[in-house]
């Protein structure tokens, strides 16, 4: 039951205390910023990052390779080779596996979370497999593939496809809720599908209009929010029950990634050509400010957060002057590099 209006105004000191924890749970963000440069180096482009809290490991993806970085020492301690187009890395903890989503040759690579050994390779995933999740309530693991429109689902068991997800349009970044929701951004269509993860049945499609190309997705577990990072320098919020959108939150240019942090109740988008991260404070579920924007470098948009520390890490490397193909600047060569962003 609501308190009454009469019983808050009597006890208003106390409720004034009560507020005490919401600002200072916004002020770690205004206080973070680069801590340290990891110079990988080595030849390249770059996708996702995940961390594996439970070993210390950060996983960054380098095009042909998995990089794989000490978080104690943010030292490179392993490579898992053989994974050409590699896009991203699922972490199942219960099954002591990593599985690689490696998208020139539509694979899945398992390998062991402890030693880094190769496992297997799961072929038949749709094209282009992007994404990757693991999903702990169906002990499934999901590939969203870009050139497929569509979610392969794979069982870890069996080391096999064993089911497509027919989706509406491109698939991009997914989160799952441990309850058997699976949510998804779908970039060509500014839409956010959910589907069941157990029965494999798309159950929503919902607009995030006036998102345009939604990227990167992050979820508040306790409070069923999904935070969509968009083209159009905005960052949608979904309820992650009806679909409704509760709020659209101004962020920086060129976001790619999105990662939500429930200690301070900060969602974080890395904008990759301001060179940023956009802080934005969850005051409460349908409330949100920025608390800082803070400077990172040009072309560092992909992002991981790890939960025991509060620090963010990110893909960068120095842009040159020549463009590729697709009208992108190229990078200067030995220049990539891992940035760590947190509190002294």
């Amino acid at each position: 039951m609501k308190p009454s209006l009469r019983y808050l105004l009597t006890i208003s000191l106390v409720n004034l205390t009560s507020f005490a924890p919401v600002a200072r749970a916004a002020v770690p963000a205004a206080d973070m910023r680069v801590l340290a440069r990891l110079p990988l180096g080595g030849p390249g482009g770059w996708d996702y990052l995940s961390v594996d809290a439970a070993h210390r490991h950060l996983f960054v993806s380098r095009g042909d390779r998995v990089a794989v970085v000490d978080l104690a020492s943010g030292k490179p301690i392993g490579t898992i080779a053989g994974t050409a187009g590699v896009h991203g890395v699922a972490v199942a903890d219960d099954l002591g596996q990593g599985f690689t989503s490696n998208g020139a040759s539509a694979s899945v690579t398992v390998f062991d979370l402890a030693t880094l050994t190769p496992l297997g390779r799961i072929a038949g995933t749709g094209r282009n497999p992007d994404a990757i999740l693991y999903d702990p309530a169906s002990h499934h693991v999901f590939t969203f593939n870009g050139g497929g429109a569509s979610a392969s689902v794979i069982d870890p068991a069996k080391r096999a496809v064993i089911a497509t997800i027919a989706l509406p349009g491109t698939p991009e970044f997914a989160q799952a809720d441990g309850a058997g929701h699976v949510y998804v951004n779908i970039e060509d269509k500014a839409e956010l599908v959910e589907f069941d993860s157990r029965s494999n049945a798309v159950l929503h499609t919902w607009s995030l209009a006036p998102c345009e190309s939604p990227s990167g997705l992050a979820l508040d577990n306790a409070h069923h929010r999904l935070f969509s990072v968009c083209e159009n320098r905005i960052m949608a919020v979904t309820d992650a029950d009806t679909g409704r959108q509760v709020a659209t939150v101004a962020i920086g240019d060129g976001p790619d990634a999105a990662a939500f942090d429930p200690t301070t109740a900060t969602v974080y988008s890395s904008n990759g050509r301001s060179g940023t991260i956009t802080a934005v404070h969850e005051d409460d579920a349908d409330h949100y400010t920025v608390a800082a924007t803070l400077p990172t470098q040009k072309s560092a948009r992909t992002m991981a957060l790890d939960p025991q520390t509060h620090r963010l890490y990110l893909s960068a490397a120095t842009p040159g002057t020549r463009k590729n193909a697709r009208g992108w600047p190229e990078m200067l060569p030995n220049s990539f590099t891992v940035l760590v962003v947190g509190q002294r």
